[in-house]
């Protein structure tokens, strides 16, 4: 199979939710007070300072390393990460529904604390099946979200053979795109997503080796923010996703 040169996945930057998410959990409330519906959550200031940072790593690349193409997340946190990190660079951008981020259906809104009470037969059923295939009512589950990349992946590898290809999206497609590019097992899987947050404006990235295949380089690098002056999200802020 034709393969990338190099690929690349950028989480968007801290968003309103993320922050409204976290008082949430934190004071054990049952609805995270959003305002937005998930595809227009915006970006916090921070997550706005995170995102021009990333710029300013990008723009510091060699030119032998730069993305070629930039392919993006619908969601407005997504597409105004790349507006404030790719903005004057001239890098080819495209928005891809593919790489929106896991919807949650029935689920959408709640914490953790909100899932068992409202839905405590949900949160059983979450248990039996496990993370992987739990699928919430009107939602998705992982390997319906690890579909939608595998398409992706496909085409990107066709219409991008020895190309350098960046992505913006969410944490979840993080996780995956190692499940998908690494082979990774289920049980594989699930241990990353117990060991890992993954943080705003993180950066995973894969290369090809002398075969042509793409091997892991980084994950979930936040390393860059420190050298640009941006302040990363603390770990236990990041995650909004009760299930």
């Amino acid at each position: 199979m034709a393969e990338l040169a190099s690929l690349w996945i950028v989480r968007h930057g801290e968003s309103t939710a993320n922050v409204a998410a976290t008082a949430a959990e934190t004071s054990g409330a049952e609805l995270i007070d959003l305002t937005h519906r998930d595809a227009d959550v915006p970006l916090s200031p921070t997550g706005e300072e995170q995102a021009r940072a990333t710029g300013r790593w990008l723009a510091g690349l060699p030119e032998s390393r730069r993305p070629d193409v930039a392919v993006v997340s619908p969601y407005l946190r997504a597409v105004r990460t790349t507006e404030l990190a790719l903005g004057g660079t001239g890098i080819p951008t495209s928005v891809d529904e593919r790489l929106r981020d896991r919807e949650l259906g029935v689920l959408d809104g709640l914490t953790a604390h909100g899932v068992t009470r409202r839905y405590p037969e949900e949160a059983q059923r979450r248990t039996r099946l496990g993370k992987f295939y739990y699928r919430p009512p009107g939602g998705e589950s992982w390997t319906d979200v690890a579909l939608r990349l595998r398409t992706l992946l496909g085409d990107l590898r066709r219409d991008h053979e020895g190309g350098r290809v960046l992505l913006f999206g969410h944490d979840a497609l993080v996780f995956l795109l190692r499940y998908l590019v690494e082979g990774l097992t289920e049980a594989d899987l699930m241990a990353l997503t117990r060991e890992q947050v993954i943080a705003n404006c993180s950066v995973t990235a894969w290369h090809a080796d002398d075969a042509g295949r793409l091997v892991p380089e980084t994950f979930n690098d936040v390393a860059h923010l420190h050298r640009q002056g941006a302040q990363p999200t603390r770990e236990d802020e990041v995650n909004a996703e009760p299930v």
